[in-house]
């Protein structure tokens, strides 16, 4: 990708946090799931740390080697055509330093936006381990010259971590630091409650990224309490595989094919991927 073209969508995609409408992002895992948001109207996704991890036939977590999550990346980048953000977990990195060498190469394939998370593998990284890692990768970008947008990811509830009547508070303290330390955007991931959501929104006083569930208000809903964006993570790759599960099953039990139709043919994917790209 032209770096001026990746620098300028990162910079409209930074604005996009800050206006309305609200940001909608579908997490993508593969060229083809990329194409298909796409093609639906999506003018900017996300990936999923999740269906990436499966489509290369690994478990999430950060077991997939990291060249092959970078190439995967690529691709996505490449058919999406669209501003794409990559979540990273926490940068498949022990240290700050190899935060800021994962930052640089997941830059150089194209994408305008990152996901770290402060949860991984045991207990959470203590506020001030997490900044660290934060502003290794705002270094990163600064020496790319790619101002690409970094969503903080907090886990407090998605860990259920300390006391339940003191992880608001803690989300919030963390947020706070987190943009101190160069985050565009904080998620507070396993939140659902909405009114603690609108709370939470007014306490950081920056962007905050929701994770879209079943059962939860909309994203008009969301965005009158002040959310700026939401994401789905991996529940569009989960709800794909629960239906190639289910024709798994139907074909292997019944040896039969009239579940092979379905509304999508081969000229539809052909035409799919006419798009250079």
């Amino acid at each position: 990708m032209n770096r001026v073209h990746q620098i300028d969508m990162a910079r409209s995609f930074l604005a996009r946090h800050r206006a309305r409408p609200i940001l909608l992002l579908p997490n993508a895992w593969d060229a083809l799931s990329a194409r298909l948001f796409v093609a639906a109207g999506f003018d900017a996704l996300a990936t999923t740390s999740g269906g990436v991890a499966w489509a290369l036939g690994y478990p999430d977590g950060e077991s997939a080697p990291w060249p092959e999550v970078v190439a995967a990346t690529a691709r996505i980048v490449r058919c999406a055509q669209v501003p794409v953000t990559a979540d990273i977990e926490t940068g498949y990195a022990a240290t700050p330093a190899e935060i800021t060498a994962h930052v640089r190469e997941i830059i150089g394939t194209g994408i305008v936006g990152i996901n770290i998370e402060d949860g991984l593998h045991g207990p959470m990284r203590t506020v001030e381990d997490a900044a660290a890692r934060l502003r290794a990768a705002r270094e990163a970008a600064q020496q790319e010259g790619v101002p690409i947008v970094i969503n903080a990811r907090c886990d407090i509830f998605h860990l259920q971590h300390g006391e339940e009547n003191a992880r608001f508070a803690a989300t919030v303290d963390r947020c706070k630091a987190y943009v101190a330390a160069g985050a565009d955007c904080v998620s507070p991931f396993g939140l659902r409650d909405t009114s603690v959501i609108a709370a939470l929104v007014k306490a950081v006083g920056a962007p905050v990224n929701v994770t879209g569930r079943a059962g939860m208000p909309d994203a008009a809903a969301l965005e009158k309490i002040g959310v700026a964006r939401i994401t789905v993570a991996s529940a569009p790759t989960l709800v794909a595989m629960s239906s190639i599960q289910k024709l798994a099953a139907e074909l292997r039990a019944t040896g039969g094919f009239e579940m092979l139709t379905g509304t999508f043919r081969h000229p539809d994917a052909q035409k799919l991927f006419q798009t250079k790209g």
